[in-house]
């Protein structure tokens, strides 16, 4: 089949502004369902781009994330690795994830809402005291979500420069070498396996004290998986949330009326969040590939056994046949059932505080600066190149 199909590059050809979705992208999951595709790195590949399909490829057991190598499609430099949960499928992966569950209990998070509450008020308090303008991602995202890792992991804080350098580059999709993204990798988990060893002298109650727990007393954990899941939680932890305040504060600051309307009706913030979920795109546009382990049938054709797939959840998130008016901002949006979090297995585990994150810091920036708006023009915001994830440089705004 795939020697007839058109193979597409990835990234498409031509620039989108800031968080605008590529039109290719509307136009495969109209036209193009199931769409051959050559990744920058690992080869060629599929594209899924309907909410039904991606769903299909994050959730059916018959994709798996076990069969990656070198040559799965990919957009980063270095292949995942294969010890990490987000490269493992059932048994092995239920065996990690119910270890990392221990630190999103709903106790746990419960628990860190009034400290959520009490960190983001501080910040806010050095933003009113310096006066405007302030940079939403200096002064508000970046802190706000690294303390928030540092405390549940047990990262300190005062490192915080040093690992989001190592995050940065190991995250990158064009903006570093894969020698200097091995080279980051070979660093953070060099600092991550300091961090555990003092743990085996002095124990805390952070995550990283229960994961040796499980290592050491357990036998449930080896030593090269620990030292993953630090990593992974380290660099996700922080990147994807403070990426995503920036963006939904941009977002809702570039919809006058969806603010008016929240500011009007405070009570439709856990409403917001979602639709902010669904409407913004994280990401650079596909996730991770899975590996089909027998023929799988979906929206345009086959998918054989052995070939990759990856999946476009920010185009599904846009797909009409799900969302009504899907390109439309609406915080009264009622039935929201975004792929923002992914779908199945592998869905994020720490969804339940990332909403809470969102939901402390978008009200509390609100009902702070009543009068809050961006400080520049929308078109003169400098936007993030050459990573997964899309986000501002800079989001100077003032009240």
């Amino acid at each position: 089949m795939s020697a007839t199909r058109r193979v597409h590059t990835y990234p498409f050809e031509g620039e989108v502004h800031g968080l605008e979705l590529h039109p290719k992208f509307e136009e495969l999951r109209e036209n193009e369902p199931l769409a051959r595709v050559r990744l920058p790195y690992g080869g060629e590949g599929w594209m899924v781009t309907r909410y039904d399909d991606v769903r299909t490829a994050n959730s059916d057991p018959r994709f798996s994330r076990t069969q990656i190598g070198e040559d799965t499609p990919r957009t980063t430099p270095l292949a995942r690795r294969g010890d990490t949960i987000l490269s493992l499928d059932p048994p092995e992966h239920t065996r990690l994830r119910r270890l990392l569950s221990k630190a999103f209990t709903a106790r746990r998070m419960g628990a860190m809402q009034s400290w959520l509450e009490e960190l983001f008020a501080g910040l806010l308090d050095d933003v009113e005291r310096s006066g405007p303008p302030a940079d939403v991602v200096r002064d508000l995202a970046e802190p706000f979500t690294i303390a928030v890792i540092c405390r549940l992991l047990g990262v300190p804080y005062e490192d915080r420069s040093t690992f989001q350098h190592w995050s940065e580059v190991i995250m990158s999709t064009t903006a570093y070498s894969k020698e200097e993204a091995m080279a980051a990798d070979a660093a953070i988990r060099a600092y991550l396996a300091d961090l555990v060893a003092a743990r085996r002298t002095a124990r805390h109650d952070d995550l990283l004290s229960v994961l040796v727990a499980a290592r050491d007393n357990d036998d449930r954990l080896s030593e090269d998986e620990l030292i993953t899941f630090g990593v992974t939680l380290l660099v996700a932890g922080h990147e994807t949330s403070a990426h995503q305040l920036a963006n939904m504060l941009y977002v809702l600051l570039t919809h006058e009326d969806q603010l008016s309307l929240l500011r009007k009706e405070p009570e439709l913030l856990p409403r917001a969040v979602e639709e902010l979920l669904r409407f913004v795109p994280l990401g650079n546009g596909v996730g991770n590939a899975r590996i089909a382990t027998e023929d799988v049938e979906l929206s345009g054709g086959t998918v054989r056994a052995g070939e990759g797939v990856v999946a476009a959840a920010v185009n599904a998130n846009r797909d009409p046949r799900i969302f009504t008016d899907p390109d439309r901002l609406d915080v009264t949006r009622e039935k929201n059932p975004h792929l923002a979090f992914g779908h199945g297995a592998h869905y994020c585990l720490g969804a339940q505080l990332a909403r809470m994150e969102l939901r402390v810091a978008i009200g509390a920036v609100l009902e702070r600066f009543p009068q809050l708006r961006l400080a520049v023009p929308a078109d003169q915001v400098e936007w993030k190149t050459g990573g997964l994830f899309r986000g501002p440089l800079r989001l100077p705004i003032a009240w």
